[in-house]
């Protein structure tokens, strides 16, 4: 017997619902295989998505704000409709097996894992969500529409999954650079954020000031991008560096680094994320020296 089925086990002789448990126990499994390839704190595909597919998931993409250490899968339906709640509950079920099912499902690490399960899909007979704990059915919430469902899930998952209390540092720049990367996917400068929660809103998470939270987020995100040998700037990076001669493979790197930099400030500039218009004379002397200093920084780091 597995760990899965010894839980659900466990969770029927301690009195919980049988149909419950079940449902968490399946909820899991699918989570056990889903979890290696989803990054924490981020809305993940789990299946190739068809042309109707990308639509939906932008919607969830730009609807659903995640804590940094939640788990967040979302799955198409050549996923979703095999992810079905036992015979015996019905009452569970919210689409018909014979439309395209979209389901997100979230869990908060812990203890005792809590999951999210919603149905989004514009064809469900009761688009909402369900939430589970240790084999016990916490909460169930019903909407009239796919487009109420997604404006209220982030409020769900928020009332219910969100990891309370104070967060380190660590966890402060993962949610900030979590919510930068939605807003460069979508091209949108409306998203939800808790900015309390987000040092480029609240630079004082990092004992910082607005202009120095502005070049600390474009960095680690650049960072990032520039070690992943999948993204383009880490592709065109390493294509780069296979240049023998050192000075000109300096140069282009500066040159790449220069380019992406200003690429996110023309980003941040046009979705209106910072009026860069409002700096002082001060913050916009410090604005141009961090803006060389953070290219430096990139290709002394590629180099």
């Amino acid at each position: 017997m597995d760990q899965i089925s010894r839980k659900v086990n466990q969770w029927i002789d301690s009195g919980k619902d049988p149909r419950s448990a079940h449902w968490q126990g399946g909820l899991e499994a699918m989570l056990d295989l889903f979890s290696p390839h989803v990054e924490p704190g981020k809305l993940t595909p789990v299946g190739p998505l068809e042309e109707a597919d990308i639509h939906v998931f932008k919607l969830a993409l730009a609807a659903v704000d995640l804590s940094p250490n939640l788990i967040a899968a979302f799955l198409p339906p050549s996923i979703a409709g095999a992810v079905i709640p036992p015979e015996s509950a019905k009452e569970l079920l919210r689409i018909d097996e014979k439309e395209p099912s979209y389901k997100i499902i979230v869990a908060r690490p812990g203890k005792e894992l809590r999951i999210v399960c919603a149905e989004i899909s514009d064809k469900a007979t009761k688009p909402g969500a369900d939430i589970f704990e240790a084999g016990a059915l916490l909460g169930t919430y019903d909407f009239p529409s796919q487009e109420v469902c997604l404006s209220e899930l982030t409020k769900l998952i928020q009332a219910h999954a969100w990891e309370k209390g104070t967060w380190s540092q660590e966890t402060y720049e993962r949610y900030t650079f979590n919510w930068f990367e939605r807003s460069m996917d979508l091209s949108r400068g409306d998203l939800l954020v808790e900015q309390s929660h987000s040092f480029f809103h609240s630079p004082t998470l990092i004992k910082s000031n607005r202009v120095d939270a502005l070049f600390h987020l474009i960095h680690g995100i650049l960072a990032k991008r520039f070690n992943d040998p999948k993204d383009p700037l880490g592709l065109a990076a390493a294509s780069i560096k296979t240049t023998t001669d050192h000075t000109l493979c300096s140069k282009k790197l500066e040159e790449l680094a220069g380019q992406a930099v200003l690429q996110f400030l023309n980003h941040i500039r046009q979705l209106e994320l910072m009026k860069f218009e409002e700096l002082s004379n001060a913050e916009n002397e410090q604005f141009k020296k961090e803006t060389s200093r953070t290219i430096l920084k990139v290709v002394d780091a590629l180099t």
